[in-house]
């Protein structure tokens, strides 16, 4: 297994428990969906550069508003993400499996306004990944290693369990790199289909998660996969962390400094189980946020 088991036996254990929970309620779970969309789009394009703030994203997809003294790109690279997302739900309720063409489709989108010659067309030429440990396949093997690469995604050689493919479906992609730009934005977006398809709400990597996000990937390239399978594990857990939340109600979340008050740990110690993915949290913004319970477990699984 790479990914820590004892996150993905949490991460098993909260998917059992919002499938106990379905039929979610509808009008709970579209308000739910939108906001996720809304988050989804803006940390993917504020990962890549886009000046968008969270609120000025949600303006320009849900009210059209155009921001004063904000690029044009910008402006489409928040309303085509969102057309980027409805395409992908529209996916999750098919049996089609990912294919070559689905993933042309989704950059199509993302990039359209953009840079409408090269949106949905493998590049045709060579690119270097600033700080990159290695570099990308030529241009005339990208057709060669897409088709390698759906394939593996198809027979999951390595039965790999859905986390791990899931952050394998990420990684691979941007491992290829497969287009001149948008490769960031299309595997986030191409990994969530797989999570969504399988019943995992909607993924995301948090803008304030930048720096950690491109050292696992560079760690992947380095050959250590672990790193980036842990980090997106964690992802995962949060949102059915919040999603749970939604449905279930119970305890609400506290900070760190607040539920550390009354047990042996420091905000400090409780600050770092949550980085390693040692305790149930997540993270809001730029702050980890934890149940009091979360800790009692924490406390009896080391008794």
């Amino acid at each position: 297994m790479i990914i820590d088991k004892t996150l993905f036996e949490r991460i098993e254990q909260k998917k059992r428990k919002l499938d106990s929970l379905r039929p979610l309620p509808k009008s709970v779970l579209e308000k739910l969906k939108n906001q996720f969309a809304i988050e989804l789009a803006y940390n993917s394009n504020a990962i890549e550069g886009n000046t968008l703030t969270l609120r000025e994203t949600r303006l320009v997809i849900e009210e059209g508003i155009t921001i004063s003294r904000k690029p044009l790109r910008e402006h489409f690279e928040a309303i085509n993400h969102q057309k980027a997302f409805e395409f992908l739900e529209g996916l999750t309720k098919k049996e089609s499996r990912i294919t070559e063409q689905t993933i042309k489709e989704i950059h199509r989108i993302i990039q359209a306004g953009i840079d409408d010659e090269y949106a949905g067309r493998y590049r045709d030429v060579n690119v270097r990944i600033l700080g990159a440990v290695k570099s990308p396949p030529r241009f005339e093997k990208v057709p060669e290693k897409m088709k390698e690469f759906v394939k593996r995604i198809s027979s999951n050689p390595d039965r790999l369990n859905r986390i791990e493919l899931a952050a394998y479906i990420h990684y691979g992609l941007v491992e290829v790199h497969p287009f001149t730009d948008g490769n960031g934005r299309t595997a986030r977006l191409l990994m969530n289909i797989f999570l969504m398809r399988h019943g995992y709400p909607v993924t995301m990597v948090l803008k304030v998660d930048r720096k950690k996000y491109y050292d696992c990937l560079k760690k992947a390239d380095q050959g250590d996969m672990k790193r980036f399978t842990d980090f997106m594990g964690r992802n995962v857990e949060r949102s059915l962390d919040l999603y749970l939340d939604a449905f279930k109600g119970g305890s609400e979340y506290t900070s760190l400094a607040k539920a550390a008050k009354g047990t042996p740990y420091s905000q400090e110690y409780l600050s770092l189980l949550a980085r390693r993915g040692k305790i149930e949290a997540i993270k809001l913004g730029r702050n980890w946020m934890i149940k009091r319970e979360a800790i009692q477990r924490y406390r009896k699984e080391k008794k």
